[in-house]
């Protein structure tokens, strides 16, 4: 698995999920449980992970729809 997003943002990583099932790309939410941690604030952002082979195309899929990558 490899990095795409991270944000703080849920709406984003939401819609991000979205499109990329929609394109047939398997990711997947890390740190989704830090909210335990922080109290639920939105200070450690989460990130959106992807296999290898698929985060060139993942990544035109976040740039077409001009969600930023968070990097």
């Amino acid at each position: 698995m490899k990095e795409l997003l991270r944000s703080t943002d849920p709406t984003i990583l939401a819609f991000a999920s979205a499109l990329l099932e929609g394109e047939d790309i398997a990711c997947f939410q890390m740190d989704v449980n830090m909210s335990v941690l922080e109290g639920g604030i939105g200070i450690f952002p989460r990130r959106l992970m992807v296999r290898v082979d698929d985060h060139a195309r993942a990544e035109r899929v976040m740039h077409d729809n001009e969600i930023p990558l968070g990097r």
